[in-house]
């Protein structure tokens, strides 16, 4: 068993980002959940601090990159499991946090709930004096100016709520999540994920990121964060499936390929990835979509293996 950091930076089409801005994201997020777990810290935290690079790039659907509903506005989900304990948090459709992966952690330790909403888990975001998000960024809105007008050319009737269509169309760049799984020097195993949902998503929708089964999961045995069509990976309680599978025997690989493809058959290709742990230090990816930037960083490797690129990169 060697102690591990995995994080992804999403899977979907990747038209609008350049990869090479992204690698160093990634890097700087392994490295930052390293730290924690070469220090002896927990698994749980290593995950957190991960996902909290992840969410300060302001590149990735997440924290200061989030994108934006309808109206224009942010909201945005995040879930944290400690694998040792079974301890969840999670928060839906936040608005204040820069960092929702860190009010997750916080509900999971300061509360008796497991998910917190809307204004509740704002009040609760101000209150424990977590820095405040500053809106969306230029890049955002500048997407979100471009779908409005291709909108009033016409597309109001075609651009339905099943994003699928959407993305077919090419209206959406679908890389809309961010996660970390980690293994720290005890075993431990955890997951944490954070986003700003799917771009023009009607106000109050709230994806996988933050249903746990969904969009994260971690036990003894494995942990795993999921990305892509939220609705989908709700349905298919994508990463409790991987979990479960790895708790079966399977190894990482094997348990992630397997689901990805059943997943595939069920609902189709362009849908969704995952990202997973298990207890011997296995990380690995799969995902149906263009691509799924991820890496992994074990515990005395002088550098990150990075992984999941678009073909043109």
């Amino acid at each position: 068993m060697r102690p591990v950091i995995a994080v992804h930076a999403g899977a979907g089409t990747w038209r609008y980002l350049r990869i090479r801005d992204v690698i160093p994201v990634i890097e700087r997020a392994l490295r930052s959940g390293m730290e924690v777990i070469a220090s002896g810290g927990m698994a749980v935290d290593a995950a957190v601090k991960a996902t909290i690079a992840l969410e300060d790039s302001g590149l990735l659907n997440a924290g200061l990159g989030s994108v934006v509903d309808l109206t224009g506005n942010v909201t945005m989900d995040a879930g944290v499991m400690d694998g040792e304990t079974g301890g969840i948090g999670a928060v839906a459709a936040v608005t204040y946090p820069k960092n929702p992966v860190l009010l997750a952690k916080k509900v999971m330790e300061l509360t008796d709930h497991v998910l917190l909403a809307g204004e509740g888990a704002d009040k609760l975001a101000k209150a424990l004096g977590m820095e405040r998000h500053p809106g969306p960024t230029e890049r955002v809105m500048g997407r979100y100016r471009e779908l409005l007008a291709k909108i009033k050319e016409g597309g109001a009737v075609r651009f339905r709520k099943s994003y699928e269509l959407a993305l077919k169309l090419g209206w959406l760049d679908l890389h809309d999540t961010v996660g970390a799984v980690a293994l720290d020097r005890e075993g431990r195993l955890a997951a944490a994920v954070s986003t700003g949902g799917v771009i023009m998503k009607f106000p109050g929708r709230v994806g996988d990121s933050a249903i746990p089964g969904a969009g994260f999961y971690a036990t003894q045995k494995g942990a795993a964060v999921a990305t892509g069509i939220g609705e989908v990976i709700i349905k298919s309680f994508l990463a409790l499936s991987v979990v479960r599978r790895i708790e079966s025997g399977l190894p990482a690989m094997e348990a992630a390929e397997r689901t990805i493809e059943e997943l595939t058959k069920d609902y189709g290709k362009d849908t969704a990835g995952v990202l997973v742990v298990d207890g011997e230090g296995n990380a690995w990816a799969s995902y149906n979509t263009e691509a799924m930037p991820w890496g992994f960083l074990r515990l005395g490797d002088r550098a990150p293996t990075i992984s999941g690129l678009p073909e043109s990169s």
